[in-house]
């Protein structure tokens, strides 16, 4: 038997329990880039027993697929990954889609694991529940505090409520349903569709396009000067996987019953200018740079204050060139079998 990894599935001491590898893992949206992420390090740790579903086999906007499925399955615990995502044009063109979707999944997710007895449940999140113009670095007490940025208001509200879905079951049922907000993720299996992607994915296309093509420009969108942060998968799964094995003591001691939501990035931004420089230069791309001022830039300055989960332990370690290169070499890989590209 291989050696046990101690993690607190509830927070009742009658039933603390050590997580060993065999335990059933249900990873909703594991073919997406974060679960995907999760799903490939928890397997090379040696966990055997986890259940994943495609799209296909089980919808999760729908309630009683979602509720017979949790029943038949009864897993340990839940990562739930899974969600309608897409940058700046996706958001403004399907806003309706964005909230209802990914509130369905929620919902029906996080009910139906505590209805089948699941008492550990990570949740992911997104930076954008923040305030358009929150203090920078932005600390998890910003959530509420002000206006959500419009383009992609629908999308932040059903993250919030996913936030308060497990606060409320953890205060109503004391489960233990956590919640990981990360900043803007890049690498393998993110979407590069050329309209619906976001902006590493949507610019590493062009830019590669642009190559290939023997283009003098590349035209990216927006002045180049709000400022953003990037966190690699990889990064992004090791955090997920921190925060899902803090033993209760240390996870309550660093956060809040109703402000319980851990902010994960690398606490360091750059401009967009600054990202389209160094995709350049990883690409390979020999031409001119230019900015269309006309299409709109979104939040002037989205930066993750890291510290409370410093505190808890982890930071990350892979730097932006690093894991453009990475990404870009996953990328190219992948061009011939047009998957999600």
């Amino acid at each position: 038997m291989p050696n046990p990894v101690r993690l607190f599935l509830c927070k009742n001491p009658l039933l603390e329990v050590i997580m060993q590898k065999h335990h059933k893992i249900y990873i909703a949206g594991h073919r997406g880039m974060v679960g995907s992420a999760i799903k490939r390090q928890r397997e090379a740790q040696g966990f055997d027993n986890i259940v994943c579903q495609t799209h296909a086999q089980l919808d999760l906007c729908n309630q009683q697929a979602v509720n017979d499925f949790m029943q038949a399955e009864k897993p340990d615990y839940v990562v739930l990954a899974a969600a309608k995502v897409g940058g700046i044009h996706a958001n403004n063109t399907y806003p309706a889609d964005f909230i209802y979707e990914n509130l369905m999944m929620q919902a029906n997710v996080i009910n139906a694991a505590y209805q089948s007895g699941c008492e550990n449940l990570l949740f992911l999140g997104s930076s954008c529940i923040y305030p358009k113009l929150a203090e920078q670095p932005m600390t998890e007490t910003a959530l509420l505090t002000g206006t959500l940025e419009a383009t992609n208001e629908p999308y932040a509200i059903a993250k919030i409520a996913g936030i308060k879905l497990c606060e409320s079951y953890n205060r109503q049922y004391g489960t233990n349903y956590r919640s990981v907000m990360p900043t803007n993720l890049y690498g393998e299996n993110d979407n590069f569709h050329p309209k619906n992607s976001h902006v590493i994915p949507a610019m590493m296309r062009r830019f590669h396009e642009a190559k290939l093509n023997g283009d003098k420009e590349v035209v990216v969108w927006g002045t180049g000067t709000p400022m953003r942060e990037f966190l690699h998968v990889d990064d992004m799964a090791a955090a997920s996987i921190h925060v899902m094995q803090l033993d209760d003591k240390t996870y309550e001691a660093n956060t809040e019953a109703m402000l319980s939501h851990i902010n994960v990035g690398t606490g360091i931004d750059c401009t967009i200018r600054e990202l389209a420089e160094t995709m350049q230069k990883v690409v390979g791309f020999n031409g001119e740079l230019s900015f269309d001022i006309t299409k709109p830039d979104g939040t002037p300055r989205k930066l993750m204050d890291v510290s409370r989960l410093a505190d808890l332990g982890w930071e990350a370690s892979i730097s932006l060139e690093q894991g453009l290169a990475d990404t870009y070499q996953w990328f190219l890989a992948q061009v011939d079998s047009d998957l999600r590209l």
